[in-house]
């Protein structure tokens, strides 16, 4: 553990708490690759002071710079809010689960066990489960939920926007069969990883949701049905439906939206 902490450190030698925006390079162990991540924490704090983090993840065909590129006022939220956020990279289309069929692709194992370690051993974050929030955008919205769900232990807050919360009716876009296979002859690996049917494990949790879809959204279906499903079984969350299609005019206001649910839980919980 002390030999692949100095090699991350080295990657991250010229990092500042006093600069806004930084670029964090990890070498994941489990892959074998280097991910870039962009991290944002307050300006101007006292050595002493920790504060919770938010991660949030981009879309299919995305990379980890698309929330700074596409939203303004991030860097401002932190501020304003004392809270840290980060931007990994999530891989073109890794849905952000271990893919059963291609063990180059662990991105749930990168992001519970590699990259929040060393958020946490570089940043003056907050090392709980109530100092963790995650939410995303379309693909990112089911990776969210999805980790948050099998990890409440490391997440106390999740959300999505327009996220793919089934992705069994889009077997053949986006190039999901080759994280899970063909539907046809693993229908398994995409029962088994979509969230929808994961709702039976938030019984035996306390994580808090927060998700939206816009009315013109091709997702706005599914997130009905899992919407219908959490008061099924009687899981609490909050489920916005709103005006908007799948573009960056609709992320750019849902996600000031989930930010300020999370200071609000943070405020409350911390």
């Amino acid at each position: 553990m002390r030999k692949y902490l100095s090699i991350l450190l080295i990657f991250c030698s010229n990092l500042s708490y006093s600069a806004n925006i930084d670029t964090l390079n990890i070498l994941s162990k489990s892959m074998n690759i280097n991910i870039k991540n962009i991290i944002i924490t307050p300006n101007d704090h006292s050595f002493n002071e920790r504060f919770p983090v938010i991660y949030l993840l981009h879309g299919a065909y995305g990379n980890y710079t698309d929330w700074t590129n596409k939203v303004n006022d991030l860097d401002r939220f932190c501020d304003n809010n004392n809270v840290i956020i980060v931007c990994p990279d999530g891989g073109y289309n890794s849905w952000y689960f271990n893919s059963p069929v291609d063990s180059s692709f662990k991105y749930e194992t990168y992001i519970t066990n590699e990259l929040i370690i060393y958020v946490d051993s570089i940043y003056p974050s907050l090392k709980s489960f109530k100092s963790r929030a995650i939410t995303g955008l379309s693909m990112g919205g089911h990776g969210a939920l999805y980790l948050a769900i099998k990890h409440p232990d490391i997440f106390g807050v999740a959300g999505s926007m327009s996220g793919a919360i089934d992705i069994r009716p889009f077997s053949k876009n986006w190039d999901i069969s080759s994280r899970l296979g063909s539907i046809e002859e693993f229908p398994l690996n995409w029962n088994n990883n979509t969230v929808t049917n994961m709702v039976g494990l938030l019984k035996f949790s306390n994580l808090k949701i927060i998700f939206d879809c816009g009315k013109d959204d091709f997702f706005f279906d599914v997130n009905n049905i899992f919407h219908q499903k959490l008061l099924d079984n009687n899981i609490e969350h909050i489920y916005n439906i709103k005006e908007g299609e799948h573009n960056w005019k609709y992320w750019n206001i849902s996600i000031f939206e989930h930010l300020n649910y999370f200071s609000n839980f943070f405020n409350n919980t911390l």
